[in-house]
């Protein structure tokens, strides 16, 4: 999607979602595209995979020793 269109979709600045779109590139998990005036944003879906993967791992852990002390 483009800048734009996502910073619309979600109620905080411009330069807040800009500064969110360079973390989340930095992390990987984006990528940019310039095309004309426009930067466009795609998911880089096996960094995201394995960042959900090591969440639910850590979730997982914790709800298990949430368990154990119950």
């Amino acid at each position: 999607m483009a800048a734009g269109e996502l910073a619309d979709a979600f109620p905080v600045s411009k330069p807040t979602m800009s500064r969110h779109f360079a973390t989340l590139k930095d992390a990987g998990l984006i990528q940019a595209e310039r095309v004309g005036t426009t930067i466009r944003y795609r998911l880089n879906v096996s960094v995201a995979e394995e960042a959900m993967s090591a969440l639910m791992s850590i979730l997982g852990a914790g709800k298990e020793h949430q368990q154990e002390e119950g």
